[in-house]
């Protein structure tokens, strides 16, 4: 016997006029401003106008949604930090202006301050998911590492020049900055503290 629509079963998951990437939008700020342990399933609902089950077919669980706001949040830092590393002149410009650039966006008005990667997680209790953060926190470390690298091949810094821990240098300085931003710290001040990290390079001996 053909079912009537009467008897068809209710979907059950997103309701109509779900927008999935305008939620993940909302989500990933949610998570930025208050961290990973501070949000609740409550305050994710609320900001992403969806109710649990939904939340749930669409996204997994709280964790899961994390990282892929948290993903999002990284393609978009990559898309305008990115270019900064890979276009610039040599190694020392690429830092300068990456570190600029991170004073611009840890400092918006109109954002979350500070760095939701670098600020992620810090007192996160799930295992796993801070192995994960602390991963893609190491892959920052990566770029800038190859950036350099590539800047000593070049015969911009001198011989012998420790790379890796340059990289690390400016690595924690960003994290520092992030951090700093996050306690209300400004746009210039931040820069002040690039530009102190910078008069830190090693020069080049003629």
């Amino acid at each position: 016997m053909k079912r009537t629509d009467a008897s068809a079963p209710r979907l059950r998951g997103r309701p109509r006029g779900f927008d999935r990437e305008a939620a993940l939008e909302r989500a990933m700020e949610v998570f930025w401003r208050q961290g990973y342990e501070g949000t609740s399933i409550t305050d994710l609902t609320r900001a992403m106008r969806i109710n649990p089950p939904s939340l749930y077919a669409a996204f997994g669980d709280k964790e899961r949604l994390y990282l892929e706001a948290l993903e999002r949040y990284q393609q978009g830092r990559r898309d305008e930090l990115g270019p900064l590393l890979d276009q610039a002149p040599t190694a020392r410009q690429a830092i300068e202006r990456l570190l600029h650039e991170a004073a611009r966006l840890y400092a918006q008005p109109d954002a979350p301050r500070g760095c939701m990667l670098m600020l992620s997680c810090t007192a996160c209790a799930e295992t796993s998911l801070q192995s994960q953060l602390a991963k893609r926190r190491a892959d920052v470390k990566k770029a800038l590492k190859a950036r350099i690298e590539r800047g000593l091949a070049a015969s911009e810094l001198p011989r012998g020049t420790d790379v890796d821990a340059l990289a690390d240098f400016y690595t924690t300085l960003l994290k520092g900055m992030a951090l700093q931003a996050r306690d209300g710290a400004s746009r210039r001040s931040l820069v002040a503290a690039a530009e102190a990290a910078m008069r830190a390079w090693p020069a080049r001996r003629r």
